[in-house]
């Protein structure tokens, strides 16, 4: 593929899995929405301590937003091992070495503009040297020594039931835990940058707007290779989900973007094919284990709960600057042609050729792919069902019939 860059809003894609990350936790731990981008918007205020601005201060958010980014590969990892194991907070308080290293190599994928090395792997340190890698503070990046603060004082917030006792007690808890979870620079960052005020706002989703002010958010340049990363960082979250759907993200986007060069579209549109096709099911994060590994067929209440993940992933890339385009390619991969589709219920007119493309690329793809229920279906006996599909008004005619001689 001939060398092409791409401009993406890379913190705003941050912003939007932090959102979907959110979601994992809540499944196995009582952390409230937008807990990501809380721990993001300490971390940045309490950075401008050390003066800490521009690519670095960018570098910090991302990191923040992205700290738990292994939160379903670690756990996935092991049940493997053990399946009945018990997924609670005491498991992941006991494992928390593990998703700082799966999330250490996963976010190599990123282009980052400083060095963020052993960030994400030491954000569980204790500043008394005894967190899960025993580093004291003195060998912890300082990037690591506040998200870790950042993260830990929200977490305790969120159980704190009452507003108007949520600083007292953090404050009585920072002061109580400096030296022992924290370094004493950190906790007087804390005091120094945030306020009473800032802090309690936290509640109310006005930080969300003070956070993109604070942080550069430009849409940056990137070479094919480095777009192929991002796809593929924030594809393998949404298949790490459930072992059932396990690199389906990955095998649309492969797939769409392997037809899209077989119909004669240009690089450009290749490589956003690529990546509307790994992000295509973000909103999967939003819905519950129990509707997405159902093998029995769902009931409706449970259809309509997994009919909502497509609405997820409209919603969670429209966060993303000039993302539009990738956004309704990736979002709209369960409208059908006549309109009885979802989430908007779109008709034939207003679904272009790239919405209808990957409407036919995301069937083909759980269709032909082994889950630990079913195996996978041939070539022939999935663009079969491709055509009757066709026929009855879902998808369109002419992509299934190319999708034939394409991925033969």
């Amino acid at each position: 593929m001939d060398e092409k860059q791409l401009s993406i809003d890379i913190v705003g894609l941050a912003g939007a899995y932090s959102y979907a990350l959110d979601c994992i936790e809540a499944e196995l731990v009582n952390i409230t929405n937008k807990h990501g981008k809380r721990v993001a918007y300490i971390s940045v205020c309490m950075a401008k301590y050390w003066n800490v601005e521009n690519d670095a201060l960018q570098d910090l958010a991302i990191c923040a937003l992205l700290h738990d980014n292994a939160l379903t590969q670690y756990i996935t990892e092991e049940v493997k091992k053990n399946p009945g194991i018990d997924i609670g907070e005491g498991f992941l308080n006991e494992k928390a070495n593990l998703h700082c290293i799966y999330g250490e190599n996963n976010i190599a994928k990123i282009p980052f503009k400083t060095n963020v090395s052993n960030v994400i792997l030491y954000h569980h340190e204790h500043a008394d040297g005894k967190g899960p890698f025993k580093k004291a503070w003195q060998e912890v990046p300082l990037f690591a020594r506040i998200i870790h603060l950042a993260d830990v004082i929200d977490a305790i917030a969120n159980n704190i039931k009452f507003r108007q006792e949520k600083w007292d007690k953090c404050c009585e808890f920072l002061v109580k835990q400096k030296g022992l979870l924290f370094d004493a620079e950190c906790v007087e960052a804390f005091f120094e940058m945030i306020s009473k005020e800032t802090f309690v706002s936290l509640e109310d989703g006005s930080f969300e707007s003070k956070l993109w002010e604070i942080v550069p958010r430009k849409k940056q340049m990137f070479d094919w290779n480095t777009c192929k990363n991002i796809a593929d960082f924030f594809a393998n979250i949404v298949d790490y989900k459930s072992p059932f759907t396990s690199r389906h993200s990955i095998g649309v986007a492969e797939k769409a973007a392997q037809f899209a060069k077989y119909i004669g579209y240009d690089v450009s549109d290749i490589e956003k094919m690529y990546l509307a096709g790994a992000l295509h099911d973000i909103g999967k994060m939003a819905v519950g284990n129990e509707i997405l590994e159902k093998q029995d067929k769902l009931t409706d209440e449970e259809f309509d709960k997994m009919k909502n993940h497509a609405g997820y992933t409209y919603l969670m890339l429209s966060q993303v600057d000039g993302f539009e385009d990738m956004r309704d390619w990736a979002a709209l991969h369960h409208e059908k042609l006549n309109g009885k589709g979802y989430p908007f219920g779109k008709t034939a007119d207003e679904l272009n050729e790239q919405e209808r493309i990957m409407a036919c690329v995301d069937i083909y793809q759980a269709l032909t792919e082994e889950r630990p229920y079913k195996k996978g279906m041939s070539h022939e006996k999935t663009c079969d069902i491709l055509d009757e599909m066709a026929e009855k008004g879902f998808v369109d005619a002419d992509i299934s019939r190319k999708m034939r001689d394409c991925f033969h």
